[in-house]
């Protein structure tokens, strides 16, 4: 039979027939009943029927399940097309038409296309919200918001777009933050260098990440950085201005202690440091260590050790403004009595009832007072010395025109001659200057309302008494010329004799007066001066003094000896022509 099969071609085409027959065939052989068979049959045909149900059982499962799939898939696509925001995407296929498995097959690649897009786009807002997390978590000074989660549910550009605007909000108030931590961590150290404080540990204190090792980006920038910083430079800010100004009122008191003893410039120059901020102002003052504590203690016991010197040195110091009080004085020829203010000084610096910053500043108005009123005075002074010199010329000027031999070859002659020229053209001009200083003087007295003295003689008096001895000089020249008029006429034997015998009464006894001659009793003519004249009323160290003058060899010691010197010398032709 095995052989049969084998050889049999149709044995290997099966089918339920051929089974059929064959088991016909069997039957046959084996000679089974019709019951039998028909119950083999019919148990053959409920066994088939099994199979056949089990298997549209396992196809309607699996279609049951190929459509589930495709519902989920559609589903899917729809969640992520709107998670997406793309409703207009181009690989959805249009038409739900064909197999399911066909359906599957469409809706596949663009289902892993959208995923792949959906996990880009969960990358791109996890980055953006992971640094606005960071940047609020530095804002608000390390507090953590818990792990980032991504709301998956709305993945749209516009949704990414709205957080990057936010980032770049952030970023732009992170950068203005930053610059204002820099900000203030550059003022905290410009102003730690000024107070001379310690600048690492001052913002340390602050935050630790304002050390100047971390980088820029690690500093804090949070709100309570923000503030503390801000009353940090506030606090230096008022620490400074207290400092400047203690320390200027320092430097005025150095320099008024200084300038009330006259401290020299060596030992001022070693507190320049401190009186250079005398008049600034706060935003000026930038130098390092300008306004440390111990520079200001250094000047306060340079202030305390000036303030008991002052004390001893109080009556020297005085003694100092009253000698230039009274050269003031003595130039602008102002009698005083200094014996009196003296004793005056000595008396209030020893009762100590009296400030000694006081007493300076009474005496430094005095001498403040005492030339203003010395410059009111110096253009007429100014005209009184050019007046004594032209007298003192006018006398030279008399005893040349007498001297016999000034024509002669001598040495020196010409030298003589050409001063004897100038000094006519100033005595020309000397009834000019007298009227001239007369209307100034006037002039002066009546904005004064007070009288114009030279030395304790009333200037105007003076020059009264000038012209009035210039009117007896000039009524003496006219008699004498007619007395040598009278001489002339007599016989040429009488005048020999007459000239031979006595001295000529043109002939003055004193030389180089500033004015003419005048009579006296006893016949002794005399050339005095209108000063000379008019000190005799005076008392006698004024009248020693101002007969000093009488002689052009005195005058440089008068200069010298008495206040009211003349500031030309009679020797120097060309300052004498300056006078004119």
């Amino acid at each position: 039979m095995g052989v049969t099969e084998a050889d049999n071609p149709l044995l290997g085409e099966i089918t339920c027939g051929t089974l059929l027959h064959k088991l016909q065939e069997i039957w046959d052989e084996v000679g089974e009943s019709d019951e039998e068979r028909d119950k083999l049959i019919l148990q053959i045909e409920e066994e088939c029927l099994n199979v056949y149900k089990k298997k549209v059982e396992l196809a309607a499962k699996s279609r049951a399940e190929l459509l589930q799939t495709l519902s989920d898939a559609n589903v899917e696509l729809s969640s992520l097309i709107a998670a997406l925001g793309d409703k207009s995407y181009i690989g959805i296929p249009d038409k739900t038409s064909g197999t399911i498995k066909e359906q599957l097959s469409a809706i596949a690649p663009a289902l892993e296309q959208l995923w792949q897009q959906k996990e880009e786009r969960v990358r791109e807002f996890s980055g953006v919200q992971s640094q606005i997390q960071r940047i609020c978590e530095e804002i608000a000074g390390g507090l953590s918001n818990g792990p980032l989660v991504v709301d998956e549910s709305d993945l749209s550009l516009k949704r990414l777009d709205d957080y990057k605007s936010k980032l770049q909000e952030l970023l732009k108030e992170k950068s203005d933050r930053l610059n204002k931590v820099l900000e203030f961590v550059s003022t905290v150290h410009d102003l730690c260098a000024v107070l001379g404080l310690d600048f690492l540990n001052t913002v340390t204190e602050v935050h630790p990440s304002l050390d100047e090792e971390n980088s820029v980006q690690n500093k804090s920038i949070s709100n309570e950085t923000l503030s503390t910083l801000a009353k940090t430079v506030l606090t230096l800010k008022e620490d400074k201005n207290q400092r400047l100004k203690k320390l200027q009122e320092l430097a005025t008191q150095l320099t008024d202690l200084w300038n009330l003893m006259d401290t020299p410039d060596e030992e001022r120059r070693l507190f320049d440091h401190v009186t250079c901020n005398i008049s600034a102002s706060v935003h000026e003052v930038t130098v390092s260590g300008a306004l440390a504590l111990d520079l200001i203690q250094q000047a306060e016991v340079e202030v305390d050790r000036l303030d008991k010197l002052k004390a001893s040195r109080m009556k020297e110091i005085a003694f100092k403004k009253q000698t230039e009080l009274e050269e003031i004085y003595a130039r602008a020829h102002i009698e005083i009595k200094p014996e009196e203010v003296r004793e005056r000084i000595m008396s209030l610096v020893d009762s100590g009832n009296t400030e000694p910053a006081e007493l300076l500043a009474q005496m430094d108005g005095e001498i403040a007072k005492a030339k203003e009123e010395a410059f009111s005075r110096k253009e007429i002074l100014d005209r009184v010395e050019k007046w004594m010199s032209a007298c003192e010329e006018e006398s030279w000027l008399e005893d040349y025109n007498l001297d016999q031999n000034r024509y002669s070859a001598s040495r020196g002659a010409h030298l003589n001659l050409k001063r004897a020229e100038k000094a006519r053209i100033l005595v020309s001009k000397i009834t000019a200057m007298v009227d001239t200083l007369v209307a100034k003087t006037r002039a002066w007295e009546e904005d004064k309302n007070m009288s114009f003295e030279y030395d304790g003689v009333l200037l105007l008096a003076m020059l009264d008494e000038y012209t009035i001895l210039r009117q007896e000089r000039e009524e003496e020249k006219r008699r004498q010329k007619e007395q040598k008029k009278q001489q002339e006429q007599q016989p040429h034997t009488e005048q020999d004799s007459a000239f031979g015998s006595k001295p000529s009464p043109a002939r003055p006894i004193s030389a180089k007066k500033p004015v003419g001659t005048r009579a006296n009793g006893g016949g002794g003519g005399s050339n005095e001066t209108p000063i000379r004249r008019l000190s005799m009323n005076g008392n006698k160290s004024k009248r020693d003094s101002l007969n000093k003058l009488t002689s052009p060899s005195n005058l440089v010691a008068v200069s010298k000896e008495d206040a009211a010197a003349s500031p030309v010398s009679c020797a120097d032709p060309d300052s004498i022509s300056s006078l004119s």
